[in-house]
């Protein structure tokens, strides 16, 4: 449902004031202010008294440190108040006393945080969110948050053409895809129905957005029947829905017959539904919050009996982000649900009031690790509904950085970091002065407007819901960490977050070489695979708006070599490699692919393929092939590397009548066997890697550039040579 008022995180405070009360949907208040300290101290005497303490100099080794503590803060210097706290959170965690543990830990992580020692905030913000736990409260969910806000964050994701890559990470730990689960990619949704242009009218998708979207979010009471008008324009415009069923009368109102009923015109609607029954439900803003054993009663049999009536729907689980620890009290079970999804805000403001907690430092991101990391690998993710403030309309104040910077982070970060989340719905509406009053509209703000359209025309973001849908051009985005490699070109997108909030530069180096810099979002370059040598390493290094420098990560990157069929890029479990100055590729995959059968003989390691009137033979470690039992010279012996048998990609290519061209920007050779002209390239371009050379438009190779070639090589063995005697 649309944002609600609800509170997120406490705000920055300054030490010793009280903390303020956590969200009424938390169920508590608690203050951790100078105040409290004399009740603390009471139960400090208290506990003296208890067997555990081992005597009386072990109670008064304990008072003294409590004792040293409040000194230390009553004459204005906290700092030498640390090390007796920290005794204590020690002492009271050996005890088993996890509240009085917490409790120190609070005073810990506020000492901290007011010092801008976040490193050590954050280990006490943790600490106490444990304990309470520990204690069986979970008055430790804003600790946790305020953690995030101050934790210094520098990742890196790339874009890769990796279908098997993409597909693993993207799969569940076990068992087949949910219902209209992607193999990889992510559905793009949209609440458009406030939109004045727009409406409901989803066929006008690519009018406005560029691109039509896989579903689109409808608002539906259980009381009412089947929303028909909705399902029957999302058909018309090839979408599938989203439905919001809201039992407003409350769960005693959901009965069989009434699910019955509207199941059967589920089924007629004929198109995918995902069925976002009762949501929100860990909140007490909603009418269905309160009695879990009843709400998975109630889940469980909408299932059953959508499952009997309407097998086109698919059943999603989808609680609010925030109170975090009260919604696993309310999962039906994996057995009933095909999706868990989620509503997911990012707004400036707690509430779009400035007078509430200031919510800048608080990204997308963590707020989704609670429940991604309880539920993504059993069960497909999606954000039900989520938005991107751009201005807050009680202060009548505008957010365009922070709203580039959070859509960035929603759209392009959130997929590459979180693999199991595959579907997007975003709420096009602005709230005016109602609800959370903040406006999420996309075209109320031409720059995130742009963005917008920008981000979804990636193929990466499916249009289409249907059983393993996936990207039409096999590319996505995986972290920067050495485990992948990128062929011809990537997108790199980083993910910056720092407790300042706003970024004041980024700058990139390769190999430290300074490469780019960019001071606004939204962030990212793109590189060529020939600007990328072997082991090479890109740096981020990060300033905040005073021009400090305040972070810097280094990440590996490395690029393979391409080879372009006919202009689609071939895919390899062994890739190309370079050898000798030479380009050796997987010969089984390039013949394959002309339409050549192969034969492999263990005995003779020989691989053998025959297309039409041609037989070629290459066997391991010999420097000639044969074509129809004619020699052909081979620059470097046929090589067994990782399973597959290479050769060099000039003689793959011309085996059947290909023409073949190097490309030294992006690392690519280009075969062509469909009688095109390989891509006129230059000559810097294909001398600067030794590896093939282009040969024009004949299907023979220029005898020049083989000349050329084989000197090269000789001198390179020579220049080798002589370094091992010099």
């Amino acid at each position: 449902m649309p944002p609600r008022d609800k509170q997120y995180q406490q705000p920055r405070r300054e030490y010793g004031q009280a903390k303020p009360s956590a969200a009424a949907s938390e169920g508590r208040r608690r203050l951790r202010s100078r105040k409290l300290l004399a009740p603390i101290l009471c139960v400090g005497l208290a506990l003296a008294v208890t067997p555990w303490w081992n005597g009386t100099a072990h109670a008064d080794a304990i008072w003294d440190r409590w004792q040293a503590a409040d000194a230390a803060v009553a004459k204005g210097d906290p700092g030498a108040a640390v090390p007796h706290w920290k005794f204590l959170v020690e002492h009271y965690a050996s005890k088993g006393d996890w509240e009085s543990a917490a409790l120190f830990s609070g005073r810990l992580n506020e000492y901290f945080d007011h010092t801008k020692d976040y490193e050590q905030a954050i280990r006490y913000y943790e600490l106490e969110n444990e304990y309470w736990l520990k204690f069986g409260k979970d008055w430790g969910a804003e600790d946790l948050q305020r953690a995030e806000q101050i934790r210094t964050t520098v990742e890196l994701y790339m874009t890769v053409n990796d279908t098997e890559a993409l597909r693993k990470r993207s799969a569940p730990a076990s068992g087949p895809l949910s219902k209209y689960e992607p193999e990889y990619g992510t559905y793009i949704g949209l609440y458009s129905e406030r939109d004045p242009k727009m409406q409901n009218y989803f066929d006008r998708s690519e009018q406005f957005y560029g691109k039509k979207h896989a579903l689109y979010l409808a608002y539906s009471p259980v009381n009412a029947t089947f929303p028909k008008a909705y399902a029957t324009r999302a058909k018309q415009a090839g979408s599938a829905l989203q439905i919001a069923w809201e039992p407003s009368d409350g769960l005693e109102a959901v009965t069989e017959s009434v699910v019955r009923s509207w199941a059967k015109g589920a089924k007629e609607a004929g198109i995918p539904i995902f069925l976002r029954y009762a949501s929100e439900m860990n909140g007490d803003w909603v009418v269905w919050h309160g009695d879990p054993q009843l709400y998975i009663e109630k889940f469980r049999m909408v299932h059953d009996v959508m499952a009997q009536e309407a097998p086109n729907v698919a059943m999603v689980w989808s609680p609010a982000d925030v109170p975090i620890y009260k919604m696993d009290a309310y999962y039906p079970g994996d057995d009933y649900v095909d999706w868990v999804g989620v509503s997911l805000y990012t707004e400036p403001y707690e509430n779009g009031d400035p007078q509430q907690a200031n919510m800048q430092a608080t990204s997308p991101i963590e707020r989704l690790d609670y429940l991604y990391d309880k539920f993504a690998e059993r069960k497909p993710i999606m954000l039900s509904e989520s938005g991107v403030s751009h201005y807050a309309n009680l202060p009548d104040e505008s957010f365009g950085d922070y709203g580039l910077l959070n859509m960035q982070r929603l759209y392009e970060i959130m997929p590459a970091k979180y693999p199991r989340l595959k579907s997007i719905t975003y709420f096009n509406v602005n709230l005016a002065m109602t609800e959370s009053k903040n406006n999420y509209s996309l075209r109320d703000n031409e720059t995130i407007y742009k963005l917008y359209k920008q981000m979804i025309a990636s193929p990466f973001y499916l249009n289409k819901v249907e059983n393993g849908a996936k990207p039409a051009d096999a590319r996505g985005n995986v972290p920067a960490d050495g485990k992948y490699a990128f062929t011809r070109n990537t997108e790199l997108t980083p993910f910056v977050k720092i407790p300042d909030i706003y970024i004041g530069k980024l700058e990139y180096y390769l190999n430290g070489k300074l490469i780019d810099t960019q001071s606004s979002p939204p962030f990212g370059i793109d590189l060529k695979a020939g600007d990328v040598p072997d082991h090479s390493e890109i740096e981020l290094a990060v300033y905040n708006k005073q021009g400090s420098k305040v972070a810097a990560q280094s990440f590996p990157i490395e690029s393979h070599i391409a080879v372009m069929l006919n202009g689609k890029e071939l895919a390899f479990e062994q890739p190309p490699v370079l050898r000798e100055g030479n380009t050796l590729t997987p010969i089984r995959a390039i013949f394959e692919a002309v339409g050549a059968t192969v034969k492999w003989d263990a005995a003779t390691r020989t691989a053998t393929a025959q297309k039409g009137n041609t037989t070629v033979a290459v066997q391991i470690g010999s420097n000639t092939a044969l074509r129809n039992n004619v020699p052909v010279p081979l620059e470097v012996p046929a090589q067994l590397i990782g399973g597959s048998t290479m050769v060099p990609a000039r003689f793959a290519a011309e085996a059947f009548g290909g023409a073949v061209g190097w490309d030294g920007e992006t690392r690519t050779v280009q075969i062509r066997t469909d009688g095109k002209a390989v891509a006129q390239l230059s000559e810097p371009a294909v001398w600067s890697t030794g590896a093939v050379t282009a040969i024009g438009e004949g299907s023979e190779p220029q005898m020049g550039s083989r000349l050329v070639a084989w000197v090269k090589l000789q001198l390179t063995k020579v220049a080798k040579w002589w370094g091992a005697f010099a």
